[in-house]
């Protein structure tokens, strides 16, 4: 069995690699960063003995994920499980006071960047008529939360995209699940408030969050049910949060 995880270099879709090598996947694993792959290449074939390749472009470059995806041979090719977890937020600023360079990037990443990977993957698993699809979504799909506008939007898109692409890939016997997680502590507020540690921290503070190993585990779980079976919507949550925008702190 083979798995292909997006944003595998840290947070979730490191933990998501773990948990299914653990399994017995062979793992392929892209990031932006060379060294964290190669790193974890080394952990999970030394740990788990698995097949691991690491695969080095930036999501948002259709040219490189088109060649990434193309370059793949033998029992590569033959991806079971397609796990598209890269994906960010950029400030948290109204509206009105936010970079246009920051709508951009994220559109460009939640949005275009798991349309290239689904795109050309659906490609080679149509040939196989069957596998999975996981998409990372978030409450953020579910409701928007002030200064969300447009991270929102583009968690709103992947919900729509997840339907339909569940839709469209009915006659091939591919599974479409989306995965919406509610506060995770990972780098994900660190990029948001692009470096700031403190701020980031804050995010945090005042209740236990989920961690990635807990949205890790939701993912593998969706993977591993017998092949009747689609989970369509997860939605995943701290036990102190409601929402995308109501939490209890203490």
């Amino acid at each position: 069995m083979v798995v292909l995880i997006t944003g595998a270099s840290a947070g979730i879709g490191l933990a998501s690699a773990k948990i299914f090598a653990k399994n017995g996947y062979d793992v392929i694993i892209t990031g932006r960063r060379l060294e964290k792959l190669n790193e974890l290449q080394k952990e999970l074939e030394q740990t788990y003995k698995v097949k691991v390749l690491p695969l080095n472009f930036d999501i948002q470059d259709r040219k490189a994920v088109k060649y990434a995806v193309e370059s793949l041979s033998g029992n590569w090719q033959k991806i079971d499980v397609l796990v598209n977890n890269a994906g960010l937020a950029l400030g948290k600023e109204s509206f009105q006071d936010a970079d246009l360079d920051d709508f951009e990037t994220m559109l460009q990443t939640n949005v275009n960047g798991l349309l290239y990977v689904t795109k050309y993957v659906v490609d080679l698993k149509k040939v196989q008529k069957k596998g999975h699809i996981i998409n990372l979504s978030s409450t953020a799909a579910k409701e928007v939360y002030p200064g969300g506008h447009v991270y929102c939007a583009s968690k709103h898109a992947v919900d729509a995209i997840t339907k339909g692409l569940r839709i469209d890939l009915l006659p091939f016997n591919i599974k479409v699940t989306s995965i919406s997680p509610g506060m995770v502590e990972t780098e994900f507020s660190q990029v948001r408030f692009k470096g700031d540690k403190d701020k980031a921290k804050e995010v945090y503070a005042g209740f236990t969050p989920l961690y990635a190993e807990d949205v890790a585990a939701a993912i593998y779980y969706a993977a591993s049910l017998p092949a009747h079976v689609c989970i369509n919507d997860l939605v995943i949550t701290s036990i102190a949060q409601a929402n995308s925008y109501v939490t209890l702190k203490k």
